[in-house]
């Protein structure tokens, strides 16, 4: 197994602020691995910065693949509730039939992440914030509702009005956190987004890793 000596998304998203380059620096990396296993129709199951491991030069690669799900001509969705609670789709924690569009929700709340350091809901216990993930709107960036019930059943989460994030940043969350997954975002649909114009060479976030790592 490869040494991602660089740690975790979380570990950066924690410590710092993120510029919108090197957001789209890491999302541009994480669609196209997205892309590849959803081409493959495996569904991944627990997008979130904890699951993105990054080398000190800042390539950055999915990890964590024991929820993994192969979808099949014979099973073409499935309907088990895997995940991490705060990340997880709505259309899962509602246990309706799903596919590969349950990771692109997931990402989208990596987008909050990558803002604001942690997913919405998050002072919320687990069980209360699913259901408020089913039942309300999706998230915003920090919405101020209940957590699982808010995913299920309430409008899709969005950045804090005080964020300050580009309409492009705005506008690829809109298109991730749709409590319709048929008219949710492909990966290779954000691939085309403009927000991965400001894409940099993944070198743009190397500094934010190396200042977390610790010596030993």
């Amino acid at each position: 197994m490869e040494f991602m000596e660089g740690g975790s998304l979380t570990d950066i998203v924690t410590q710092t602020r993120m510029t919108e380059p090197q957001i789209a620096t890491v999302s541009l990396q994480v669609l196209r691995a997205l892309e590849f296993l959803h081409a493959r129709r495996v569904i991944h199951r627990d997008i979130k910065s904890d699951s993105i491991l990054l080398k000190r030069d800042g390539t950055v690669k999915i990890s964590d693949f024991g929820f993994c799900g192969q979808l099949s001509d014979e099973f073409p969705r499935r309907r088990s509730l895997v995940g991490t609670p705060y990340w997880t789709a709505a259309e899962v924690i509602a246990r309706q039939p799903y596919d590969t569009g349950a990771d692109i929700w997931s990402f989208g709340i990596m987008l909050i992440e990558m803002v604001e350091g942690e997913p919405p809901l998050f002072n919320e216990q687990p069980f209360q914030a699913m259901k408020m993930i089913r039942d309300e709107p999706p998230p915003t960036f920090n919405p101020t509702a209940n957590a699982m019930k808010m995913i299920r059943d309430e409008p899709p989460p969005t950045f804090n009005p005080t964020a300050n994030v580009s309409p492009e940043l705005a506008h690829m969350l809109s298109r991730c956190v749709v409590k319709d997954p048929a008219k949710r975002a492909t990966a290779s649909e954000l691939l085309r987004h403009p927000l991965l114009n400001k894409a940099q060479h993944h070198s743009c976030i190397a500094h934010l890793i190396n200042d977390n790592i610790k010596p030993n």
